[in-house]
């Protein structure tokens, strides 16, 4: 910058500055306005931004503090005014909101001089107006937040002020607010305000309502972009917010909690997702609690929407613990986890005897149309139940020797080896038995030999290994699957 536009600009600012003084001692009028505009303007350019007296933004900061106070003395019903005082709330706003862009100096006056206490209170007075059309409010409540969000970038100490005065209150009021605009510039400033020791104080049971807000948004806008990043990047990332959420939830709540837990196990990596043991300890217990109410699916008892979404969560929570004990190493203690292999094989021998006694939701179906709509399996809310029941005992069992032993003495080798059919309900079941069956065999002589024996037997069980073209073998004193060649 020359100097000479130096000394323009400089002269341009303290004109603009006395004159947003004088706003203070007038009657509010249109020429007002353009006045503040022009000051937004101008705080575009970065050389304009960094110049500004700490004078002019004093002035806006008591118009801004005029403004609040006009309209909640409102008297009159001079709707004329009131939109001009809208108007002029919007345009303060955006004058604070450039302010802030790429400017550290200017994030720390305006923190100083103590805007965020007052633009808190405009938007906390502006969301509960009860107006004829609250279109009038929408742009400086916009605006408003966008401010927030500019001066929380970067600026630890201005995150801090701005949790200490909203939360939780306000920002479960924004999160309310019938507006797409304020919900995602509201979880913007949210999740730039979070931290590790904020995300605990959200577990405490007065705090557990903004959370769930967060929540409930995930499920109801999944556009809203800032709500699942707030969910996977911190929510996830804690064991006792998760656990006290989880609680406080719905069957409907928790199916998106798990379904987001799920997500971001599969996109992150085996090291990269962030959600800790407690998690998935917590998951384990809660899908030992809950399984049997799949049980319910079967016999239409399921009468309410309440028990069927029961069920439902139960499936996710599988889905969860089948993803976490592929290929993550972080979580392989689930193989030791209380019970938690016991209470899988248990369920699968249920829902195996179940859809074997009668026609039901759990029975095989031999259903290949290529149309999904002739397909009833298709819309079954246990369609890959069975198989994921199988996948999770292989993923238990894989190079654990007392998983192995577990499973055989809980009868359940036989029980995998009977789900080697093809089973157009449960897409990919015969090749989870087999990685099941890989996992049951491998160096364990016992589990070979009673394989071996099934073969000798030749029962029709395990007859269906050998139509998926693979047999057993006995190779230097040990039992090996292998597939079958072609030609024999």
């Amino acid at each position: 910058m020359t100097q000479g536009n130096m000394a323009a600009s400089d002269a341009n600012g303290l004109l603009i500055s006395a004159s947003l003084a004088g706003i203070l001692n007038e009657k509010l009028c249109p020429e007002h306005l353009q006045l503040l505009k022009t000051f937004t303007n101008a705080l575009r350019e970065a050389e304009y931004r960094d110049a500004v007296e700490e004078e002019a933004f004093s002035n806006v900061l008591k118009v801004l503090s005029r403004l609040l106070e006009d309209l909640q003395d409102r008297r009159s019903e001079d709707l004329q005014t009131f939109s001009l005082q809208l108007q002029m709330t919007a345009e303060c706003f955006r004058s604070q909101r450039n302010s802030c862009v790429q400017s550290p100096r200017n994030q720390r006056l305006l923190r100083q001089l103590g805007f965020v206490d007052v633009s808190l209170k405009l938007l906390s007075y502006l969301q509960t107006m009860n107006l004829g059309s609250e279109d009038v409010i929408y742009e400086p409540l916009r605006c408003g937040i966008q401010f927030l969000g500019n001066l929380a970038v970067g600026n630890p100490m201005g995150k801090d002020e701005i949790w200490r005065l909203s939360f939780p209150d306000l920002f479960l009021q924004l999160l309310s607010f019938d507006d797409d605009k304020v919900l995602n510039y509201t979880s913007m400033v949210l999740h730039s305000c979070l931290d590790e020791t904020k995300v605990e104080d959200l577990s405490n049971p007065q705090n557990i309502k903004l959370p769930l807000k967060v929540m409930e948004l995930c499920r109801t806008q999944p556009d809203l972009d800032w709500t699942v990043l707030i969910a996977t990047q911190h929510f996830l990332k804690s064991s006792s917010l998760v656990e006290s959420m989880y609680s406080g939830m719905s069957h409907h709540e928790r199916v998106t909690l798990l379904e987001l837990l799920n997500a971001q196990l599969r996109e992150e990596g085996s090291e990269g997702c962030g959600v800790p043991p407690g998690v998935a300890r917590f998951l384990a217990s809660s899908f030992q609690m809950g399984c049997g109410s799949v049980l319910t699916l079967a016999t239409g008892s399921a009468s309410s929407d309440e028990v069927l979404q029961g069920a439902l969560t139960v499936i996710s929570l599988l889905d969860v613990l089948c993803e976490m004990t592929s290929d993550h190493k972080q979580f392989m203690f689930l193989q030791d986890h209380p019970d938690l292999l016991v209470c899988t094989v248990e369920l699968l021998s249920q829902v195996h005897a179940v859809g074997k006694a009668s026609k039901n939701i759990f029975s095989a179906t031999q259903n290949f149309s290529f149309t999904h709509d002739a397909d009833p399996s298709s819309h079954s809310p246990v369609v890959s139940f069975k198989a994921h029941l199988i996948r999770l005992i292989g993923n238990l069992c894989h190079s654990n020797a007392n998983n192995q032993n577990k499973v055989r003495e809980l009868e359940g080798i036989p029980l995998v080896l009977d789900n080697c059919n093809i089973d157009s309900s449960n897409p990919f079941i015969s090749q989870w038995a087999i990685f099941a069956v890989r996992n049951l065999l491998e160096n364990n002589l016992q589990n070979q030999e009673l394989v071996a024996g099934l073969e000798r037997r030749g029962p029709a069980d395990y007859s269906a290994l050998r139509e998926l073209g693979f047999l057993v073998e006995e190779r230097d004193g040990s039992l090996l699957l292998k597939p079958v060649r072609k030609d024999t």
